[in-house]
């Protein structure tokens, strides 16, 4: 059967990943490739297998389901459904941005009504729209920030050497987090807001792209897809993909697309390295 829609689970509860298996085991055109019980695994597991579906739990120590969506590359996520015993109040921040969502225990009905809405999603490929549905979601339940403008004018009024500042200033409320821009591993945009990836953690800002090119070093940091910015001290290596487009593999593991449009600059810039 072609079409077949590739998911992994994620759960730190044995017992509802076996749940979640038994039904899906029970549809011809849903291939599991990955079970995951933690989530790092799940992580590693979307950089592994690319499905187009994850169910993933909210409630898991250590890393969280949110903690999850801050960590995948954007252009690298799949369709989501969250399997959560939130209470109504989180449910209601689903329903607004999320593609579906299980309460747990599971009910028949509403699982095979959640199957039906994501075949209808994997039948439109519409996967650009869930991505800013997911970072919208991070943005409502867990806060966003935005860049401090006036600390980067200071900065760049105290007569520093560098025209590109060095810190990056989040005003997250009344706090200002100030980012070593070094620390940066890649930056991409989901509607409205752009995700900056640092040190293992995920900031969601309010934000443009053009701002983003505009505050960092282009010898430091490219352009790689429409989406997407990478620090090229970070690149570990390239690999081909299909009609003539490459995977980044970055030194913590994780793999970004680079597009036909940008790759000539990209290998000249490497080169020069």
């Amino acid at each position: 059967m072609t079409g077949r829609i590739r998911a992994i689970i994620v759960d730190d509860e044995p017992l509802a990943r076996r749940g979640l298996e038994l039904r899906l085991r029970a549809c011809e055109d849903i291939e599991i490739v990955a079970q995951c019980g933690n989530g790092r695994e799940a992580v590693e597991a979307v950089a592994a297998h690319s499905p187009d579906l994850m169910f993933l739990d909210i409630e898991m120590p250590g890393v969280d389901g949110f903690e999850v969506l801050r960590r995948i590359p954007q252009t690298s996520m799949p369709m989501v459904v969250f399997v959560t015993a939130f209470d109504r109040y989180a449910i209601d921040a689903f329903e607004a941005h999320a593609l579906d969502y299980l309460l747990k225990p599971l009910v028949d009905e509403r699982f095979e009504r959640t199957l039906a809405h994501v075949r209808g999603q994997f039948a439109q490929r519409r996967s650009v729209r869930h991505r800013e549905q997911l970072v919208a979601l991070l943005a409502s339940v867990t806060g966003t920030g935005q860049l401090d403008a006036e600390e980067l004018i200071a900065r760049g009024a105290d007569g520093l050497p560098r025209r590109f500042p060095e810190v990056l200033p989040i005003r997250l409320g009344r706090e200002t987090l100030r980012l070593p821009v070094s620390a940066i591993e890649w930056v991409d945009a989901a509607g409205d807001y752009m995700c900056v990836h640092a040190e293992g953690r995920t900031h969601v800002v309010r934000a443009t792209m053009k701002q983003f090119e505009e505050r960092l070093d282009p010898t430091q940091f490219q352009r790689v897809h429409r989406s997407t910015i990478v620090n090229i001290r970070c690149i570990r290596k390239l690999k081909p993909h299909t009609n003539g487009e490459y995977f980044l593999t970055l030194d913590g593991g994780h793999e970004l697309k680079l597009s036909r449009s940008y790759r000539d600059r990209l290998e000249r810039i490497l080169g020069r390295g």
